[in-house]
């Protein structure tokens, strides 16, 4: 009985040190003064001689930008358990080091103050809005990675979060609390891989499949509610269920941000968070987030359960870029637009828009760049320039892929049945080997795969967009007139040096003194981004003739503001896809095949 008693104890005190957090974050959010968080952290055990640099991250996964948050820190210190300061040195743009190594066993607390991304002004590497921080009287953005940083040889231990906040706040995260009201985090990567947002929200709630999934939304002026952003997405989530066949999750959280900028969104294993400009609710702009939605959700699939050994032990210091980057966002995008096909949610014109758009964007890119090289360079200011098609190409060539592989299989097995099965075969704790994944892919399917990655993947040959949509029994023309008068920009655009530029302004535009090789700068005051780009143009060609607008280029270093509006112009389609009726039946019946999960 003695014996046992002691094993009980003995397994209890286990099970203690195994779930107690030796490092205790609190943020003061109740005190907002200065637009800096003010952070501090408790260490409830001692560190060791290799703990003594303190570390903020340079980039975080899924940015594929240089960030250094050591830019925003200032008033960093290490204290003793008295209070008594311990001697730091700044050792780089991220570290801050214990210059005594010895006294790094006495340091018990960090404190410091890190500012705001979102209205803080840096020279270079600005950070995309989706991916920074926002303090606001009634509200706070926080990424973890703009917030939080760790010690040296720390970056794998689980830490605690305290929040102080107003008491009518709402917390909305995918962070789980504990009796305590303490967010738990099992490591660093597992923080930055949660944003919070909290303030004056509203919330909505459902579930599917057994997965909860709550939406919480702030508005500035409450044009937009969280209800009305589920009620949106309710049809696509569904699409997504029956697309993977369950969700490799058991929770989800939308977070939403609608005040004066649209940027865009960004992915995380159980959550997404989505930066828009604030507008009246509307049916295309319902359709527009839903759109956007669907992309992000997806990363449940991949990178979450799709993965390699670089994203699972992600390097905050020094990144490295992995070559698959074609697959986490490219089959992303791929799969986001097939799934709502599939669910009837868009018919197969509007799924041909969708291909007409990236076969457009594609074609003001660099045609010579792989993705392959995309992929491997987009931590680089060379691979920026470029890393927006990463979305486009990407996702053409997952398709093609996916027609491929319908194809060789008869129509038994396209890239949604092989994603799935990868997805069981690693999962979110086993990661593939970076150098070995084409391979491995090419063992799941066809030797004759192993051609396409070259061709299409690894270099950088022209899509063989007409021969394999024919292969479906769908025809496929570049160009076409079709003699009507049309809603247009009045100009058309390319990418060159990270920038948007303007080509062949119409003949009104000209007269005002709008210029070819100028940069597209803002749209009604909206800054334009090469991450914002698809959203805030599309919504704008939408706009009837007539319309009036501010349009905003950059010439040199002059800011110019043109007063712009919508123009009628001759219609010439680019990029036009047409279901062949008279396919034989062998291409429709491959057809049939492609328009439904198998």
């Amino acid at each position: 009985m003695l014996k046992r008693t002691i094993l009980l104890i003995s397994l209890l005190c286990t099970i203690h040190s195994l779930s107690a957090q030796d490092l205790n974050y609190t943020v003061n959010l109740n005190d907002r003064e200065g637009d800096t968080f003010k952070v501090s952290l408790e260490i409830d055990r001692k560190l060791s001689e290799e703990n003594n640099i303190y570390q903020f991250a340079a980039t975080a996964p899924g940015t594929y930008q240089i960030m250094d948050m050591g830019r925003f820190v200032q008033n960093f210190k290490a204290l003793d358990k008295k209070g008594r300061e311990i001697e730091t040195k700044q050792l780089s743009t991220n570290q801050f080091q214990i210059v005594e190594t010895k006294k790094v066993k006495k340091v018990k607390t960090i404190t410091y103050e890190i500012a705001e991304t979102w209205d803080t002004k840096v020279e270079e590497n600005t950070i995309y809005k989706m991916c920074g921080s926002s303090i606001e009287d009634d509200h706070v953005l926080i990424n973890g990675q703009t917030v939080f940083g760790y010690f040296s040889g720390m970056q794998a231990e689980p830490m605690s979060i305290q929040l102080q906040y107003p008491a009518e706040w709402k917390v909305g995260t995918a962070l789980v609390p504990n009796e305590e009201g303490l967010y738990i985090a099992d490591n660093y990567d597992h923080i930055v891989d949660s944003p919070i947002l909290l303030g004056r929200l509203t919330k909505a709630n459902t579930s599917l499949g057994g997965t909860n999934i709550d939406v919480y939304t702030y508005s500035k002026t409450d044009m937009i509610a969280s209800d009305d952003l589920l009620g949106a997405m309710e049809e696509m989530l569904k699409a997504a269920d029956d697309f993977v066949v369950e969700f490799p999750v058991d929770r989800y959280t939308f977070l939403f941000h609608f005040e004066d900028e649209t940027w865009g969104a960004w992915e995380h294993s159980y959550s997404s968070e989505y930066i828009y400009a604030e507008q009246p609710w509307s049916p295309q702009m319902a359709a527009s987030i839903t759109s956007t939605a669907a992309h992000e959700f997806f990363h449940i699939i991949t990178p979450l359960n799709i993965h390699s050994e670089i994203i699972e032990q992600f390097n905050f210091i020094e990144p490295t870029a992995s070559e698959h980057l074609w697959m986490y966002e490219g089959v992303t995008e791929w799969a986001s637009d097939l799934m709502q096909l599939r669910a009837g949610m868009i018919d197969l014109e509007q799924f041909f828009k969708e291909l007409q758009q990236k076969l457009y964007v594609d074609a003001r890119y660099d045609s010579t760049y792989s993705l392959s090289k995309l992929s491997l360079t987009s931590y680089t200011p060379e691979g920026q320039k470029q890393y927006g098609n990463i979305y486009m190409r990407g996702a053409l060539v997952a398709g093609l892929l996916d027609i491929r592989l319908l194809e060789l299989s008869n129509g038994e097995r396209g890239l949604r049945e092989v994603v799935n099965e990868l997805s069981k075969k690693y999962g979110p704790d086993n990661a593939f080997p970076e150098a070995d994944f084409f391979d491995i892919f090419v063992e799941m399917t066809y030797p004759e795969i192993a051609e396409f990655f070259d061709k299409y993947v690894k270099n950088a040959n022209p899509l063989p967009i007409k021969e394999y949509y024919n292969k479906l029994g769908i025809n496929y023309e570049r160009l076409e007139k079709t003699g009507d008068m049309v809603p247009s920009l009045g100009y058309g655009l390319t990418v060159a040096d990270g920038n948007i530029i303007i080509i062949e302004p119409s003949d009104s535009l000209a007269t005002i003194g709008v210029k070819v090789n100028d940069i597209l700068h803002k749209v009604n005051g909206n800054e334009v981004s090469l991450q914002n780009a698809r959203m805030v143009l599309g919504t704008l060609s939408q706009q009837p003739v007539g319309y009036e607008y501010e349009l905003t280029v950059l010439r040199g270093e002059e800011e110019i503001n043109f007063a712009s509006r919508i123009i009628a112009k001759e219609e010439v389609k680019e990029h036009i896809f047409t279901v062949n009726e008279k396919s034989a039946s062998e291409a429709a019946k491959l057809r049939d095949a492609w328009m439904k999960n198998l």
